[in-house]
């Protein structure tokens, strides 16, 4: 057998979707990641721009404002490119939840495109129904709803980098149930099971880093047994992901205020994965968040 030859073809990229979803941010992204970016191109000059340069990467960006823009025709379109063996073509749709994106409208200030004098809100209705055939045909869909900017810069990433990491990379994060759940982990664990340090004295402007919060943690009667079960249960699902050729796999480790008992799993479970061959990144996401009792509820007796 011969050696795998480099796959030349012209990478071409249609992102599409709501406005308000998050285009403008995917598209500054996929143009740091190398990717040559073009917004609200005409579409009845997109033929022009396909020119099958070997290795060359265009992302579009189109919308309900783009002129010429009929889903039926870019959908036809794309099907021609699929045809020409020169052409790698993906197309990937920013969706979002209409309640979200009527909060980045009245956020912003700004009029949507479709609503004229209408309410914000029969704008997106028509937008959604305008663009349900691309929503169907697209072969990316991701939904922005509860994501942050930075959310969607590493989904993109995760998505679309070029130079896509040979190893797969593994992230260890710990964050507070108080303030949501990370949208981009692949495997959550909830550890509000364990006491909480928060209540026990001395221990509540501490964090998981501390070597008291770490005790006080380790001395809980199933502490113990839930990370050996959690730690074999990663090193069996880890390789196979990678054999399934999954490039990033994020394991978060969740309590109240993500202060104490996430933080410290996160750290431990780290290390143990570092002693099965893997190198992973710890992120904390709320290590620095204020301690709130509200926040971590009543105390149990």
């Amino acid at each position: 057998m011969g050696e795998d030859r480099p796959d030349t073809r012209q990478r071409l990229l249609l992102v599409t979707g709501m406005l308000g979803a998050g285009k403008s941010t995917a598209l500054r992204e996929l143009e740091d990641l190398g990717w040559e970016a073009i917004d609200n191109f005409p579409v009845r000059l997109l033929d022009r721009m396909v020119n099958q340069d070997d290795g060359y990467s265009l992302a579009i960006g189109f919308d309900c404002r783009t002129r010429g823009f009929l889903p039926g025709e870019v959908i036809e379109q794309v099907r021609r490119w699929s045809d020409d063996r020169n052409l790698s073509v993906t197309t990937l749709f920013l969706d979002c939840a209409g309640h979200e994106l009527e909060r980045r409208f009245n956020e912003t200030r700004r009029r949507h495109f479709l609503a004229q004098d209408l309410p914000v809100s029969s704008g997106i209705a028509a937008e959604r129904e305008l663009l349900s055939p691309l929503r169907r045909w697209a072969d990316v869909l991701i939904d922005t709803t509860d994501f942050s900017v930075n959310d969607l810069k590493q989904t993109i990433r995760d998505q679309f980098a070029q130079d896509a990491p040979k190893e797969m990379t593994v992230t260890v994060s710990s964050f507070g149930f108080s303030r949501g759940t990370p949208p981009g982990a692949d495997l959550v664990f909830d550890m509000r099971f364990l006491d909480n340090p928060h209540w026990e004295p001395g221990l509540k402007e501490q964090t998981g880093l501390d070597e008291a919060v770490g005790d006080f943690i380790e001395r809980s009667a199933v502490f113990a047994s839930s990370f050996d079960k959690i730690r074999a249960l990663l090193l069996e699902l880890l390789p196979r992901y990678a054999e399934q050729g999954k490039t990033y796999v994020n394991i978060a480790f969740g309590c109240t205020g993500g202060r104490h008992r996430s933080v410290y799993t996160a750290e431990k479970m780290a290390k143990a994965l570092r002693e099965g061959g893997f190198s992973p990144t710890v992120l904390h996401r709320n290590l620095g968040s204020r301690a709130a009792e509200l926040v971590e509820g009543t105390q149990h007796p």
